[in-house]
Formats: structure tokens, sequence, C-alpha cells
């Protein structure tokens, strides 16, 4: 997933930036209101061009006031704990980085879009001090800070405060003392925190996204079922979404942070599909295999998915991703992202890094300074080696450690020159597993100063707490090695914040390639296996003997990086590329066919006088079957069945003597008489090519010479990769062959697939006039001209011919699930009209459009080269009593044949009363769109209302006479 955006334009209000004007006004456009001198037209021109206005951007505001290097700092922006003391309100700090320029967009401020950021945990701290008192502790750091660069938007914070509020005195003076650091709080009650966050968000969804497997149910037993805080989950992300509707403005961007609001998308969406709403995850994601072990695994999948923008701090999580969406949901993955029935999720990488400029100048201080002074005196002949971590599991401490007593082991000479400080930062004390962990480091760390310590000195000085920022900068600046070995880490900026502050010692970077940095920092640092202690402890040797010239080069590999991808650069990109993503979207809606206005199809139905539907039959009269093929979804699908709720409507709508159904499928012949055998109706099997009224005998409509001498080496190699791809099956049809590998894995049936074709263009089929049509996931081989579109001038002409008909054919409605090859019948009943003006968006009435059944055979062809070139026009039909259903034999018997009676009136067909529409396929030549098979029964439904209610009417008027 690279890092890309939609191609349009965006216009800023800024005369000063050289070569970037624009014309427009406002904040952004589309590609409808660009002008074309100047102006962006590929994504990569916008990414460019939004580069440089940043950059410019930037460059003004050299001179501001930045924030207060006594803010508060966390080593891990986004993990669950930070270290603050300052109580500066953000409020403050917004109003000092404008300062310099006047304060600069005030008079502007309500024209700029709104920001409405939703995390778990507002950027503050609220300690009740009175009845209605409340006092807010402010964390400035990681999130809050690189929001701040955004200045483009107008930030709210939206999240729970961490304490509980059960009277609304106290509610509403909170939200009254919140509201002045734009801050909403989400009011959660102790039961949905224990279950939701204690429960369901940290013993369930944190280890697995790191790996560490779900829970035993013993340690459930504190915070119930799965099940339980499943529910939990559900409904405090209900409570987030009904405070985000609460303060949604329309135009806003809604941006849902981490794995507590994975449901949060989906909920905001079915509030109002018009949001704009993206969702990043600051952990890990972990691979298809360890996801699909989560009970609710498809539902927090498909809830991520009702966002615009899916992002990751690195491209292995966003892929890890798009698997699970493909393997688990069966969806398809593209290199932008998830489609699911033409709707595209873009899912991309954003890494995360830091406020550098803030380290940097933190180190010019007096009283960094003077720690610095202190701890190279205290240190003074021994190297430094530094590691500060939370006290977790996946941080890889106790690794460390041993690899550090490794090194000591094997390298003697070192063991009084070097020295480490580890900042071990307790989190979670009251749970179990951490108060476990902590007493395996003290001992570990005890044994190896016990082991090579001495009198006045000893090897590792270890602190079970936090230290200030300016502390932290100071022993930053001081450290010869820093030491990261986390197991699994979504980024970990601990990295980040030592090369910021590493300007004059260039010190050397050893990071665990667990660590999603190790993406970004790769180049500069030494990558570890922190599992691998002797490799951990070779490194250890590496750098401290590390070459000037090699630490000064791999320094300033990652310090470029460090300042040049800023916590302000990454929500600054992420928010504009969700801006131009809800641009694409729009302009890929447009191009999605319309929903079937029912009530309009079903009134031109009831004022029509002779009807034709043309229904598909596959997910179109079907059940829906799940596409991984649970639930025998894939035995279903080989032997597809009616739905049961539509066999009544069909039943009414074929006793009406003014509608003809044709049902027009792909199936065999045995699989249209097996589930319409009973109605009378009219089949047509294999696309067309087989045709009966189901009290008739089967005519084959092929023409002549069709030639099929190229199915048996066909089959043989269809044959040859069923074998070799597990869950696939090929159906051998009497004009047609099918490999179809909707249930094999997804990545392996497409790697077949690809060489399955390969295998078929260089040989059975490279020199034979076929046609391959590739579905979603299938292949299939047929003669050319071999589509549906192609066979109804046949069907129709002997259908017109049979019924005897008087009347011209003044209403067609077609439905159906068909293939692109196959959608050729969608136009095939358009009237004529200009090719730039497409059906769907046509308002006007055309003229009525007359035709004969020769014209459908000539006219009609000559109208729609492309569609019928290379179709001849079949003369005569042929009609057979019966056929091999085992299709061993590709030949019908032929009993006689019926020449078509040339001349009659077919159609008298105004726009108005034609309606074609795609089930489920919205990139379609249909005029409308219906979602699923269950709006397929809703509107024969309706219809068949639509003809009783007439029979009643015509029945009381008769009785009144």
């Amino acid at each position: 997933m690279s890092i890309s955006s939609p191609d349009t334009c965006i216009s800023h209000n800024n005369n000063n930036l050289p070569n970037l004007s624009n014309k427009s006004n406002g904040m952004r456009g589309n590609k409808y209101n660009c002008n074309n001198s100047g102006t962006p037209r590929t994504r990569l021109e916008r990414l460019l061009r939004e580069r440089e206005l940043r950059k410019f951007n930037k460059s003004l505001n050299d001179g501001e006031t930045e924030l207060s290097n006594n803010d508060s700092f966390s080593p891990d922006s986004f993990e669950a704990f930070s270290w603050f003391n300052d109580e500066e309100s953000l409020e403050t700090i917004s109003a000092n980085r404008c300062s310099t320029d006047g304060c600069e967009r005030q008079d502007s401020r309500t024209s700029r879009e709104r920001l409405l950021v939703v995390a778990n945990r507002l950027p503050v701290s609220a300690v009740r001090r009175g009845v209605d008192s409340w006092h807010l502790e402010i964390s400035v750091g990681g999130l809050v800070s690189a929001l701040l660069g955004v200045k483009e938007f107008e930030t709210r914070w939206i999240g729970w405060a961490g304490v509980n509020v059960p009277d609304e005195i106290g509610q509403r003076a909170l939200i009254k003392a919140l509201a002045e650091k734009r801050c909403i709080p989400v009011f959660l009650d102790e039961e949905i925190v224990h279950q939701y966050y204690n429960g369901y968000c940290n013993n369930i969804l944190w280890p697995l996204f790191h790996y560490l497997g779900l829970p035993q149910e013993d340690r459930l037993a504190t915070t119930r079922s799965f099940q339980s805080q499943f529910d939990a989950y559900k409904k405090a992300n209900q409570m987030f979404a009904e405070v985000v509707k609460e303060h949604y403005v329309e135009g806003d961007v809604v941006w849902c942070h981490d794995y507590h609001l994975m449901f949060l998308p989906k909920c905001l969406k079915e509030r109002n599909r018009k949001m704009k709403v993206g969702w990043f995850l600051h952990t890990p994601f972990p691979s298809s295999e360890i996801h699909r072990t989560l009970p609710s695994r498809s539902e927090l999948l498909r809830s991520v998915l009702a966002a615009d923008l899916v992002g990751f701090h690195t491209y292995d999580y966003a892929r890890h991703f798009v698997s699970a969406c493909t393997r688990i949901l069966g969806l398809e993955g593209t290199p932008e992202g998830v489609e699911d029935q033409g709707r595209l999720t873009r899912v991309a990488a954003f890494p995360i890094g830091i406020d550098s400029d803030r380290f940097i100048r933190a180190l010019e201080l007096p009283q960094v300074q003077d720690h610095m002074k202190e701890l190279k005196e205290r240190f003074a002949g021994r190297k430094v080696m530094l590691g500060v971590d939370r006290l977790d599991m996946i941080k890889g401490i106790p690794q460390k450690i041993l690899a550090f007593e490794n090194f000591l082991e094997e390298n003697p000479n070192w063991r009084d020159k070097v020295v480490l400080l580890q900042i071990a930062v307790p989190t979670r004390t009251d749970v179990p597993e951490y108060q476990k962990l902590t007493s395996q480091v003290h001992e570990i760390v005890g044994r190896i100063n016990g082991r090579f310590g001495t009198l006045t000195a000893v090897p590792i000085h270890h602190l079970d707490r936090s230290l200030d920022f300016h502390a932290l900068c100071a022993l930053y600046a001081v450290t010869d090695v820093a030491l990261v070995t986390s197991l699994r880490d979504g980024m970990n900026l601990v990295s980040y914040e030592f090369v910021a502050c590493q300007a004059s010692k260039k010190g050397v970077l050893i990071l665990s390639e667990f660590a999603g940095a190790a993406q970004s920092l790769g180049a500069g640092a030494i990558l570890v296996n922190p599992w691998n202690v002797t490799e951990v402890a070779s490194s250890i040797g590496y750098a401290l003997n590390m070459p000037a010239d090699e630490r000064e080069k791999r320094h300033h590999h990652n310090f470029v990086h460090v300042t040049t991808h800023t916590s302000q650069e990454w929500a600054a990109t992420f928010v504009s590329e969700l801006n131009d993503t809800i641009v694409e979207a729009q302009l890929r809606t447009r191009q999605i066919p319309p929903p079937l206005p029912i009530e309009v199809a079903v009134d031109r139905y009831a004022k029509s006088n002779n009807r034709l539907l043309i229904l598909g039959f596959n997910a179109t009269l079907t059940e829906p079957v799940d596409t991984l093929g649970r639930k025998g979804s894939q035995i279903k699908e080989m032997e597809p069945k009616l739905r049961p709720d539509l066999q009544e409507p069909l039943r009414k709508l074929c006793d009406d003597p003014k509608t003809t159904i044709v049902v027009l499928s792909g199936s065999d012949r045995s699989v249209l008489d097996d589930n319409f055998g009973d109605y009378s109706m009219w089949l047509a099997a294999e696309n067309g090519m087989f045709l009966r009224a189901t009290k008739g005998d089967w005519m084959t409509t092929m023409p002549e010479n069709l030639n099929m001498e190229w199915v048996d080496s066909v089959k043989h190699v269809f044959e040859y990769f069923t074998e070799r791809t597990p869950r696939s099956h090929f159906e051998l049809r009497e004009t047609s062959l099918i490999w179809n590998y909707k249930y094999a894995d997804v990545e392996f049936g497409r790697l077949q697939a690809r060489d399955l074709l390969q295998h078929l263009w260089t040989g059975p089929i490279s020199n034979a006039s076929l046609d391959v049509v590739q579905g979603s996931r299938s292949i299939e081989v047929r003669s050319v001209g071999v589509t549906k579109g192609a066979a109804i001038d046949r069907i129709l002409g002997e259908i017109v011919h049979k019924k005897g008909m008087k009347e011209p054919i003044d209403y067609v409605l077609c439905i159906g699930h068909f293939l692109a090859k196959d959608e050729d019948i969608y136009t095939f009943f358009e009237p004529e009209l200009p090719s730039e003006v497409p059906a769907p968006v046509r308002s006007h009435v055309t003229p009525p459009v007359r035709t004969s059944v020769s014209k459908l055979s000539t006219s009609r062809s000559l109208s729609r080269e492309d569609r019928l070139k290379k179709h001849r026009p079949m003369p005569t039909i042929e009609r057979s009593k019966s056929y091999h259903v085992n299709t061993d034999v590709f030949q019908s018997r032929v009993v006689d044949r019926m020449s078509l009676q040339e001349g009659s009136s077919v159609l008298d067909l105004q726009g108005d009363n034609y309606f074609s529409c795609s089930v489920a396929r919205k990139r379609s030549n249909a005029r409308y769109l219906l979602r699923s098979s269950d709006d397929v029964v809703k509107l024969l439904t309706e219809l068949t209302n639509s003809w009783i209610d007439s029979m009643n009417t015509d029945g009381s008027t008769m009785e009144g006479n």
C-alpha cells in the first residue's frame, strides 16, 4: 500500500506561494472545478504540490513561538502511559503558535474545515475538586502536537476523560471545563469501562495485535466472556458515535484512532453516509492467520472498511490488513486498498514521526546542559548504553538485559568500560502478568550486577520510573548506543527521539526488526532479532567499536529522516489524503448506476400492455452464499436453488397473460429444468444457446457452423488445475467450460489462474476462435459470439413467434448479476441515444423504438458492432426433443427446423419503459443498481401486488357495469 491519493486538485488561498497559485477559491476542489493551467491533474502532481505547500507554510512559521520546552513528554506517544506535568491548555498553545503573524486566519476561522479527532482518551486528565469543579492536566505530546501542525483545520477532540462521572452536575461542569480546551467528553460507566477497555481492548485486541494470542479461559474470568466483552465494546463505540453525531457539522472530517474504536467507522456511516471518516491504527496489525483466530474477526474488519481511508504505520501492517480482508471476508484486494462491490476503501501506510525541533531546541536549554554535564561526569571513562521502554511484555526488556550479559561474558575487557541505563516506566501494575514481568526483570538485573559489578560501579542502572523531558533529552544526548529490542511494536518513537538528540554525539542505534521504526530507520540503524541473544550481543560489540566515519554516515541518514518525517507532516499527509479519497470516491460514485426507483418501475409496469421480464439466475434469484464456503456454501453454489420467497411472486407473474418471463442464465439446462420446470415461462440456458418454453422442448440457437473441437484440449487443462488447486472445480457445458476457484485460497488461486491462462494461450486455444471470459474468481472459455446479448435477438424472435404476440412489447425489465462480457444484453434494448449521454442520467422521454425481428438481427447488430460484430445472425432455430445432461456430446439431435417470421413488429419501447438492473455489481452498463437478491425479491413482490391490484380493479369495474 503506497501512500497515494486521488487524481484531484487542491486550491489554496495563499497568494504568496510561488508557482502554486490557483484562480479558484476555497479549500479544495475536484476535477470539475480545477482550471487547466498550473493545476495538478495527476496524483503525483498533487502530492508534490501539497509537499511544497507545507514546506512553504513551514518557512513562514519559522519565527513563530513554538511549544514551551516544559511541555510534557511521552516516549511512545500512543501507548498506554504518558509523562506530563504541564497544565498549559491547548488553546494557549494554539495562540502561541500563531502569535507572530497576528493569529493568522483569525477572522477566517469559521470558514476553516473542522477536524474531529476521536480517540479512546482525551489529551487531558480530569481530577474532580468539588461538586462542580474540575482540574485538568493537559498532555501536549504525540498526537496533540502532531495535529497542531494541520492549520487548515480547526481541531476538536472527542474521547473518554478517564473518570467516571455518574451525576449530571459533574458532567455539565466537566463539559464546560473541557470546552475551553476544545475537548468533548464521552461518559462511560464503570461496567462499560471494565468490559470494553480492560476487557476487550486490553485483554483481547491488544495481545492479539502484538502476536501474544488470545487469552485462555482462566484469564477471562475477571472480565467474563468474549461475547460479553465484545457487546460492551460495540456499545462503547456506539456511545462515541452518538457524541460525534451530536457535534458533527456537515463538511467535518472525522479521524478515528486505534484499536479501541474499530467499530466506530461503521457506526458513523450508518448515521450519516456522507460523513468523511478516516481510521488509523497505532499498533501492529497481525497477519491474517493470527487475526482469523478472533471470534469477531469479520465484524471488526467490515466495520473498519466502512471508513473512507484506513491508515497504518508501515506497509507490512497495511498488507496484513488487506490480506485479512481477502482471506477472511473474501473481498478483492487492490494496490490501493480493498474493494467491495465497486466501493473502494483506501488502505495506505503513514509512518508517524516526532516533533524533532522540540528535542533539538531543548538541547540548548541551560537546564538540559546542566543535566548533560552531570551525566558526563558521572559516567566519565565509560560508554553509555540506553534503553527507554514501558515495562511491558512486548518491549523485550529481559531479552535486552540477557544480551548485555552475554556481551559482558564474551568481552571481559568491556566490563568496566560500559554501562547500561534502563528506564522502565511501570504500566498496568495491577495486572498479574505485568507484576511477574517486573519481578523477572529485577531478578535478572540483580544477578548481572552481582556478577559483574564492583564496589564502585555496576554495569546496569535500572529505574522503575519515568524521567522529565529535560532529563530525558540530556540522557539521549550523552548516550553512545541506544538499544531498542521490542518483540513487537507499532512504531517505537524512542528511536526517533534518540536520533534527534544526537547531532553532537552521533551515537549508534540498535533497533529491533520487529519495531515499525525499522522500516524507516533501518538503513542507518543496526537491525537485530531480539530473540537471538547472541546476535544482539554481537551487535552491541559492533556498535561500541564502530569507526567514527561510519557512525556519522548512519546518523546522518536517520537524522534527515527524523527531521523530515515529523509528526506534523504525518498528520497533514493523512488528513490531506482523506480529503482526496473523498473526492475520488465521489467521482467513482458518479459512475455507479443509481438505485432502481422501484415505485417508478412498478408504475410503468402497471400502465404497459405487453411486458418482457428478463431475469438472470445465479446471485439474482438464488440465495446469497458465503464467498468463503462456510456452512456448505460451496455445495449450495454448485447446486443453485431458487429462493423460496421468490416462488410465489414468480408463479403469479407467470399467470399474467400480459407478462412474458425469460430466465436467462449461463447454467446448464438441467439446472433450469430442476428449478423452473413447474412455471409457465421461457428458459434460456448456457447464455441463451438453448431455449425452451417450460411446456415445450429444448431448442438450440447455436449457429450452424459453431466449432467445438477445442473442448477436449481445454478440458484437460481445466482438469489438471482442478486437481492441483484445492476447493476449485470446473463445469463442462455444451457451449463452454468454466474453471471456478472462488473457494480456493485467494493468493494461490490467483497464481493458479494466471498459470492456467498462460497454458491456454500458448496451447489449446492459441489458434482457436474463442473468448476467454475472466470473472472475479473464474475463467470461462466459450466460442466467439456466445453472449447473452448476442442470443437475445434470436430468443426474442422465437418467443414472439411461439406466443403469436398481437401487440408489440412496450415494457422491458432486465435484471441480472452478469459478467461484463454478457452485459451487452443491457445495451441491446437501449434506445438509440448519443453515446456521450449515459443511460442512468437520462431524464427526458425518448422516442419510441419500433423494430422487427429482421431488424433485431441486422440493423441493431450494425448499430452495436462491438457487441455483435463477430456473431452471424441466425436465420433458423433448431428444435431438439432430447439432450444429454452430462454434456459428453456437444450436438443436440435435430428434429426439425423452423424459419422465423420476419416483419412482425416486436418492440414499441420508450426509454422510460426500459429498466436494466445490475444486481450487486456497481461497475455495470446497466441503468440501475439493485444491492442484492433481497432487492430482487422486493421488486418482484411489488410487481406481483401491482398486477393483483389491477385484476381486482378490473373485476370491480366489470361488476359495476
